[in-house]
C-alpha cells in the first residue's frame, strides 16, 4: 500500500527537492533526490500533460508507485534518514514494470552516491 506518510503533498516539499539539485535520468525517467529527517522515503510525482492523455499519465503514475511500494524498503538510506524523491517523465512508449524498476533503482543508486560524496 502507498501510504500517506510516503507521499510528498505540499508544493514547498517539491520545491525543496528540486532546489537540492541532485538529478539523475535513465531513459524517460528523471529522479530528483533530497535527504529528509524521517526514517523512511517519500515519493512525489510530477507527470506533465506532454507525457500523454489522462489514461497514459495515470498508468505511468500507478507503475511508478508500484515500483516505489515494492522497493522502498531496500532503497539506500543516508544513515538513519530517508530521502524525498520526485520522479518526472518525458513522453515515451509504455514500458514494463521491470523496465521502470530498473530505471528508477539505477537512478536512485547514482543519486545516493552523489549525496554521500556531498556529505563527505
Amino acid at each position: 500500500m502507498f501510504r500517506r506518510r510516503h507521499r510528498l503533498s505540499k508544493a514547498s516539499e517539491f520545491d525543496a527537492v528540486f532546489a537540492h539539485k541532485i538529478r539523475k535520468s535513465r531513459g524517460p525517467i528523471t529522479l530528483h533526490l533530497r535527504p529528509n529527517d524521517l526514517p523512511h522515503h517519500r515519493l512525489g510525482l510530477s507527470i506533465g500533460r506532454r507525457v500523454g492523455n489522462a489514461v497514459t499519465r495515470s498508468r505511468l503514475k500507478r507503475m511508478i508507485r508500484e515500483v516505489f511500494r515494492l522497493h522502498h524498503a531496500t532503497m539506500p538510506m543516508l544513515g538513519e534518514a530517508g530521502y524525498d524523491l520526485v520522479i518526472s517523465a518525458r513522453k515515451h512508449d509504455p514500458m514494463t514494470l521491470d523496465a521502470y524498476r530498473a530505471a528508477i533503482i539505477d537512478a536512485m543508486m547514482d543519486a545516493h552516491a552523489v549525496q554521500v560524496r556531498r556529505d563527505g
